[in-house]
C-alpha cells in the first residue's frame, strides 16, 4: 500500500505541473461561468455542462491516458528495476492520472458555480448527478486508454485507435442508433434502446442526469419508457453496475496485459 501511494504522490506531482492540466481547469472554469453568468435556468445551465462534459471529458481523458502512458514508458522501465509488482505499478499509474484529471474537473465547474450561486441556485441533487456523470468517464476513459496504450506499441496506432474509441462512442453510437430508429420506426424499439443504452457509457451517463432534469418529457414515449426504468432501485443498481463493469473490465485486462508485457 505504501509503495502504491508512494507512486500515486509522484504521478500527481508530475502531472500538476502540465499546462494542459491548467488549461483544463480553466475550460471548465470558463465554460460554467459563461453558461451560468447567461442563463437564469438551472436546467438549461445543467443541461448545458452535461452535454459539453461528455464530450469533452471522454477526448481529454482517453486521448491523455494514451499520451501519458507513452511518454512514461522510461519511468515504467526504471520503476519495474525494482523490486516491484507490475499490478502496483499499474494501479498506481492510474491512479495517479484519474485523480488530477477528476480533481480539474470538479474545481473548474464547482468554483463558478460557488461565485455565481446566488445568481442561479442549483439544486444539490443535480449537482451531484453532474459530477457522478463527469467523473465516470474519467475514470472510464483513462482505464480504456491504458488498456489501448499497454496493448499497441505503435504510438500512432493507439492514438488513433484513442481517437477512434471516442468517435464510436461519442458521435458513430447515437448516429447508428439513429439509423435503426428510422428503419424500424414501424416497431417498437423503446425497450431494445434501454438494451443498447448500457452498452455506451456515454449515453448511459446522460440518460441518468437527463431524467433526472424534469426534461424527460421532451424525449417523448421513448423518455417515459427510459424514466419508467432507471428511476427505479433496479435501474439504478444495473446503471451503476454497468459503469462500474466499463470501468473494472478494461482495467484488468490491461492490467494483465501490463504484467505479462516485455518492456
Amino acid at each position: 500500500m505504501n509503495i502504491i501511494l508512494k507512486i500515486i504522490r509522484y504521478q500527481i506531482h508530475d502531472i500538476s505541473r502540465s499546462k494542459w492540466l491548467v488549461f483544463y481547469t480553466l475550460f471548465f472554469f470558463l465554460i460554467t461561468y459563461g453558461l451560468t453568468s447567461f442563463s437564469n435556468d438551472q436546467s438549461k445551465v445543467i443541461l448545458s455542462l452535461l452535454n459539453v462534459s461528455l464530450i469533452i471529458i471522454p477526448l481529454v481523458s482517453i486521448i491523455f491516458g494514451t499520451v501519458y502512458l507513452y511518454n512514461n514508458k522510461d519511468f515504467i522501465v526504471l520503476i519495474l528495476s525494482q523490486p516491484i509488482k507490475r499490478s502496483v505499478l499499474y494501479l498506481g499509474l492510474y491512479l495517479g492520472l484519474v485523480i488530477p484529471l477528476s480533481f480539474s474537473f470538479v474545481i473548474g465547474t464547482l468554483v463558478p458555480l460557488i461565485i455565481l450561486g446566488n445568481k442561479i441556485p442549483v439544486q444539490f441533487t443535480l449537482l451531484i448527478f453532474l459530477f457522478a456523470a463527469g467523473l465516470s468517464q474519467t475514470i472510464i476513459f483513462v482505464s480504456i486508454s491504458f488498456l489501448i496504450a499497454t496493448w499497441n506499441e505503435n504510438r500512432i496506432l493507439g492514438l488513433g485507435l484513442s481517437i477512434f474509441t471516442w468517435l464510436v462512442f461519442s458521435v458513430l453510437y447515437d448516429g447508428l442508433l439513429l439509423l435503426i430508429i428510422n428503419v424500424f420506426q414501424s416497431y417498437p424499439l423503446e425497450k431494445a434502446l434501454i438494451g443498447f443504452s448500457i452498452f455506451n457509457p456515454v449515453d448511459l451517463a446522460r440518460i441518468i442526469v437527463i431524467l433526472k432534469l424534469d426534461v424527460a418529457a421532451l424525449m417523448g414515449y421513448t423518455g417515459a419508457v427510459f424514466q419508467k426504468f432507471f428511476n427505479t432501485n433496479l435501474g439504478i443498481i444495473i446503471s451503476i453496475m454497468c459503469l462500474i463493469g466499463w470501468t473494472v473490465v478494461p482495467l484488468i485486462i490491461g492490467k494483465r496485459k501490463f504484467s505479462k508485457k516485455d518492456f
